[in-house]
């Protein structure tokens, strides 16, 4: 299992969001409280954001591609990561920590968030805190339902990146966030067994999928953040129920049942 995190709202350094919290993504690599497969993400981790120059959730729209830094080691061993997250601030963020299946091809190609680049442009973001059971030989009907080129796609050899493939798909044909997302989650749960929790950001909203491991979610000044567990003890975090789809921005956040 992994660990993931999405914030919209006022720029705010990746250092206080992902580091200085009680219980930070950092913490979370070694020591997480709720995760239910698994002990440690310390098989690699990535940080997307969004430019800030607008100053508001979305960044700049003049430059809607979101940036990533990832890397193939614990996120506590990165010390360059620590002098990216001091001077970084952006009004909207995707991070994720990396709990690798064995047999699964390891390296940055594996780690979320996926965006479209290298093979195209597009303003997404894109975690998968899950596993499909017995991947790739028992997603043989999923794998068979992408066109080859787009199989080709896939920034690694593993469930992760093909899910990803899969969401791309719908988002460039127009669906919403949301839509994208339960359409594929629809679709896997019903041809795979697994764990399919999703966040995606396009710089203005988030959309997630809780299906199998936990979700949280909390507004304040005029913020809002999904994440796999609270980084603090402070009041205000609500539990998503699973099976539900969870639409946030800076102005709401709606959960509805998948």
């Amino acid at each position: 299992m992994c660990r993931h995190i999405a914030y919209l709202g006022p720029p705010v350094s990746l250092q206080h969001l992902l580091i200085d919290q009680p219980h930070s993504l950092v913490q979370q690599s070694w020591a997480p409280k709720l995760q239910t497969n698994g002990i440690m993400n310390a098989d690699g981790f990535g940080v997307g954001w969004y430019s800030s120059e607008s100053g508001g959730a979305g960044g700049d729209p003049q430059d809607p591609i979101p940036a990533r830094y990832r890397r193939d080691l614990p996120i506590w061993a990165d010390a360059g990561f620590v002098d990216l997250a001091r001077v970084t601030r952006s009004p909207a963020v995707l991070a994720a920590l990396r709990s690798g299946t064995p047999g699964l091809p390891f390296g940055e190609s594996a780690c979320a968030p996926f965006a479209c680049a290298p093979f195209g442009q597009g303003p997404w973001l894109f975690s998968h805190n899950g596993a499909i059971e017995g991947y790739p030989r028992k997603a043989s009907s999923l794998v068979a339902s992408i066109e080859p080129e787009r199989l080709l796609e896939m920034e690694a050899a593993t469930d992760s990146a093909l899910l990803w493939v899969l969401v791309r798909e719908r988002l460039e044909r127009g669906e919403s966030l949301g839509d994208a997302l339960a359409d594929v989650a629809h679709l896997a749960s019903r041809q795979c067994e697994g764990r399919f929790n999703f966040l995606l950001t396009d710089g203005i909203t988030i959309a997630g999928i809780t299906l199998g491991n936990s979700h949280f979610w909390r507004t304040t000044g005029g913020s809002v953040v999904v994440a796999s567990e609270p980084y603090d003890d402070k009041p205000g975090w609500n539990s998503v129920p699973d099976n539900t789809v969870l639409i946030a921005t800076t102005a709401g956040v709606e959960v509805s049942a998948l």
